[in-house]
């Protein structure tokens, strides 16, 4: 009886991507094995992507809040999330968020939490969250070099950032400068500094007056009867012989970048599973055996703990070949290739993707002496993550746990 008094309730607000409700979800599992109860709150569309991961485990410790938007006629329910939202969507599904707020207040106010962490720039929610007397702490899912990167850009215009390792290229700042126009009804700066200000002296970083990492964010492979082709297939390839190719749920590429990022896998000869929206005429013919081709998103914890996966990410020890589209990717590519775990493909003067520069970086990495470096930083950088476990976890519950004993 003692230890459910006890139990610390918290109502946990992703953005609206996938990408965002995976990491907010992964710390949910964590943060229920030390006494906390977890409402996940989201749209239904967005929630039925996740109920499978929500295993036996934890279906009593974490409970899936449905979130109704606004009905608005030209965002159906299916496009209430960001995956396969056409982009001239973008901002109506943001507006249809903010305008939710009165949907959210109910439920905040029903559940009468102790805590509610919240996402990128949703300030609503904190504000209600704080006018009831209930802290709100922000949980940013991008590395805290984005977010040092901004503040400095935010506060300190025209001067020269400090750490020369960081940094943007001119097409890069002229595709976020395009971004930020695009998205005109939202100020930037001003939704990302109050953001800050309303969290409740905490930011959680998934890698402010205090900011407090909460390590890596990789949800638990489970096994499912949809993945088996995918093993089997990876069952065939040599070790270390294959490549994830993805681009995440956000994103859309263009025709001529498919086609570049297609031809570049074909030269460089490797084995490869691609997530993938339209490839180039005959391509899948041509790679034949040596390629996969999925059309969803694809159990990626599962398909990088495979031995014949030697290209995407340090969790497994695997290198990274470091293709940044937008947002914080280009800060994430320049920290990947600084401490020396992937190498990133370079575009053009003009930002343009380049096939054999692609073809070239996968060799490097997966199969050149030239990369030996990289292959054997990614692991030992591995093996110190998976050695320090949840450490950083640990640290993180005994802040909420005081800020909510000092509300």
């Amino acid at each position: 009886m003692e230890e459910k008094k006890n139990t610390i309730n918290v109502v946990m607000l992703p953005w609206l991507a996938h990408g965002h409700i995976s990491p907010f979800l992964e710390l949910a599992k964590k943060l229920t094995t030390r006494n906390f109860h977890i409402y996940l709150c989201s749209t239904p569309i967005n929630l039925s992507s996740i109920k499978k991961n929500v295993t036996k485990e934890y279906c009593e410790s974490i409970e899936l809040v449905e979130l109704n938007l606004p009905s608005l006629p030209n965002l159906p329910p299916h496009y209430h999330t960001t995956n396969g939202l056409p982009h001239h969507l973008t901002n109506t599904l943001i507006e249809a968020f903010q305008n939710a707020t009165p949907e959210f207040s109910k439920i905040v106010q029903t559940l009468n939490p102790d805590l509610v962490i919240y996402d990128l720039n949703m300030t609503w929610a904190a504000e209600f969250a704080s006018s009831i007397n209930i802290p709100a702490v922000q949980f940013l899912t991008f590395s805290i070099a984005m977010i040092v990167l901004c503040l400095h850009m935010f506060n300190k215009p025209g001067v020269e950032f400090p750490f020369p390792e960081i940094y943007m290229r001119q097409h890069e700042m002229l595709q976020m400068q395009k971004l930020a126009m695009e998205n005109s009804k939202v100020n930037m700066k001003d939704a990302f500094m109050e953001a800050i200000r309303q969290s409740r002296d905490i930011i959680l970083v998934k890698d402010f007056e205090k900011i407090i990492p909460i390590g890596s964010l990789v949800h638990d492979s489970i096994d499912q009867n949809d993945d088996q082709a995918i093993m089997q297939w990876l069952d065939k390839k040599e070790k270390g012989s294959s490549v994830l190719v993805s681009f995440g749920s956000e994103w859309f590429l263009s025709k001529e970048e498919i086609h570049e990022v297609a031809q570049g896998l074909e030269l460089s000869k490797m084995k490869k599973i691609s997530i993938h929206d339209v490839l180039p005429h005959g391509f899948l013919e041509r790679v034949g055996e040596r390629g996969m081709v999925l059309e969803k998103w694809a159990p990626q914890a599962t398909i990088l703990k495979h031995t014949s996966i030697g290209g995407f990410s340090m969790k497994f020890g695997v290198p990274i070949i470091a293709m940044p589209m937008c947002h914080d990717q280009p800060i994430n590519a320049r920290i990947v290739e600084h401490i020396g775990m992937g190498v990133e493909a370079l575009r053009d003067e003009n930002g343009k993707l380049q096939s054999q520069e692609i073809a070239k970086v996968i060799r490097e990495v997966i199969i050149e002496e030239s990369g030996e470096g990289v292959r054997k930083k990614t692991k030992e950088l591995s093996e110190k993550m998976n050695m320090k476990g949840d450490e950083e976890i640990d640290g993180v519950v005994v802040e909420l746990v005081a800020l909510c004993n000092n509300k």
